[in-house]
């Protein structure tokens, strides 16, 4: 049994490679590029702009309404897809959605700590994307561009959703648990996570790249503790209704945003 476990952890290695390489991994390697695309054009980063929740077709809402649908639900099926592989190959107890703490057993609570967390999180949030704007190691970051219909702010709300489990899903509770079943300490498998997750965030500067790093570092050192995915999933999403709705309220009166 011995044997046979040392010679399976290539593999859940490569596994991990392989559902990265076609969801937040692949993301990763676009920022990468895309970031060195920014940094060789001849206005300065700061003066760039990064747009995200952007209408596809904003002439005609019913068909952007389709397009948003589509952009935000099908980023669940990779999530869903980790969660398939750590139920079928080495699956990390009887119940993978206990294991990685995603069952139901106690909502309220879930849902106070991740609201705690991200009270906590957001006014440093707000500071530091702030300070790397205005030090030159950011863009400028027009968090929400749909045209203003009776859809737009739910349809934010399943973007700040699909967000916060697509990444908490992938990111911690599925990389963290293949890694750790690979023989990995804990510690690097939160800090290779979080590395990925600054990754994926370098198309807005790099102080996007740091300020998700650190947020995956402090979601991972609570992870690790709790075993609970929900309350960090909570967290994200209340994070991003926060930027997305917030600012599409508050973008034409505010103008430090």
């Amino acid at each position: 049994m011995a044997a046979t476990a040392v010679r399976a952890r290539p593999h859940l290695v490569l596994e991990t490679v392989i559902v990265l390489g076609v969801s937040l991994g692949k993301s990763g390697i676009y920022s990468i590029l895309n970031i060195i695309n920014r940094l060789t054009y001849e206005v300065p980063l700061s003066q760039q702009t990064s747009t995200m929740n952007s209408s596809v077709t904003p002439d005609r809402p019913w068909l952007d309404l389709a397009y948003q649908f589509a952009d935000n639900l099908l980023p669940f099926c990779m999530a869903f897809l980790a969660i398939y592989l750590l139920w079928r190959v080495w699956p990390p107890g009887t119940n993978v959605w206990t294991a990685i703490g995603l069952d139901g057993r106690r909502p309220w609570r879930d849902i106070a700590w991740g609201l705690a967390i991200a009270l906590f999180i957001l006014g440093p949030a707000l500071g530091f994307y702030l300070f790397a704007r205005h030090i030159g190691i950011n863009t400028t970051i027009v968090m929400a561009d749909l045209s203003a219909t009776w859809w737009t702010i739910p349809m934010y709300c399943l973007a700040a959703f699909q967000n916060g489990f697509l990444e908490e899903v992938i990111m911690i509770g599925y990389l963290t648990t293949r890694w750790r079943q690979s023989g990995w300490n804990s510690a690097v498998a939160i800090g290779v996570s979080a590395v990925i997750r600054g990754s994926y965030h370098l198309y807005q500067g790099f102080g996007g790249f740091l300020s998700n790093m650190v947020f995956g570092l402090l979601l991972g050192w609570i992870y690790q503790r709790t075993r609970r995915l929900w309350p960090l999933i909570v967290a994200h999403t209340v994070i991003d209704i926060v930027a997305f709705v917030g600012y599409s309220l508050l973008a034409d009166v505010v103008g430090w945003l």
